[in-house]
């Protein structure tokens, strides 16, 4: 019961949020120069100013703003989010073709990111001040350091150009008629090189927060008196110290959700990846106003829902906390 009142208080709190976010996109975009009208007469090749006024009317730009937003909320709440002019097609048709490839670069790019961060920050942290410390470190240094569309096209010099184990771009290079399994070897094989490209920087944050957090948990009484129980120094630590210092992973892992999604546009773009960071980065290359603003309404939706379910894990990270 008390997980369904703060469901609830959180979603009345979330809807809140979500429709200051979509009044601020609309303002912003509304303050840009120019709008769809001018864009569709530049690619009809149409300068005629009596056009491009009719056009204004169809599309209703020729409204008051305020009014122009009361009715894109109507359109937002029936989930009737446009028309994208660029595609000639509607908006959420186009994003929902687009989800599930950047569900799974993400998804596949979190986790390892998580694991692999988790897994070399415990290393580090049992071997503090040692020479595995000090390689761990420094690889974690160079990670963060390096740029990621710097890594893709590493990646892809290195992997598909010169050994051409990996394909460079796309999500898959098999028909559909293909078996299942092929197809799955074959995804698979074209998403190694963007989720590495989008993993490795996020691997580097999260190597060093569980570093932090394992030595500041390591010389705890409840560790010590692990310890004296005669328990196993690799029991003591992960059963013991690493659930209270995953706390801060979760808690980065959950903000920066948003900026994976920024990330996603760059890999995207690189690899040629069908998602919706290369939708998103085509849709603002064509001005496509409505395609815009449907791709950043699911992103705010994306990082509302993660921010909850953040805070349903905690529960079950540490008993110590109850939610309120």
């Amino acid at each position: 019961m008390r997980l369904l009142r703060y469901s609830l208080r959180r979603a009345g709190q979330a809807a809140v949020v979500l429709l200051l976010v979509v009044v601020l996109q609309f303002l912003l975009l509304h303050l840009a120069p120019g709008d769809v009208a001018d864009v569709i007469a530049g690619e009809a090749q149409a300068s005629d100013p009596a056009f491009i006024e009719q056009l204004r009317r169809e599309l209703g730009l020729d409204q008051p703003v305020a009014l122009q937003l009361w009715l894109h909320l109507q359109r937002v709440v029936t989930l009737d989010w446009g028309h994208a002019h660029s595609m000639d097609a509607p908006v959420w048709q186009l994003i929902a073709e687009r989800l599930p490839g950047t569900a799974l670069l993400m998804v596949s790019a979190l986790t390892l990111a998580i694991v692999l961060g988790v897994l070399l920050g415990m290393l580090a942290a049992v071997q503090a001040r040692r020479w595995l410390d000090g390689v761990i470190s420094v690889l974690a240094l160079l990670f963060y350091a390096t740029p990621g569309f710097l890594v893709g096209i590493g990646l892809i010099l290195l992997f598909s150009v010169q050994l051409q184990w990996l394909p460079m771009s796309g999500m898959s290079s098999l028909y559909d008629d293909s078996s299942w399994w092929l197809r799955g070897l074959d995804m698979a094989r074209h998403l190694v090189l963007p989720m590495l490209s989008l993993a490795l920087f996020y691997v580097a944050i999260y190597t060093r927060l569980m570093r932090a957090a394992m030595l500041e948990v390591l010389p705890m009484d409840y560790v010590r008196t692990a310890r004296s129980k005669g328990l196993s120094r690799w029991r003591v630590v992960w059963h013991h110290a690493a659930r209270n210092a995953l706390l801060p992973i979760l808690t980065m892992a959950g903000l920066q959700v948003s900026s994976l999604l920024g990330g996603s546009v760059i890999v995207e773009t690189i690899f040629g990846w069908p998602g919706i960071g290369r939708l998103a980065f085509e849709a603002v290359f064509k001005r496509d106003v409505p395609l815009v603003m449907g791709i950043l309404l699911l992103s705010s939706v994306l990082v509302l829902i993660t921010s909850l379910l953040v805070d349903l894990i905690y529960t079950r990270l540490d008993p110590r906390i109850r939610l309120g």
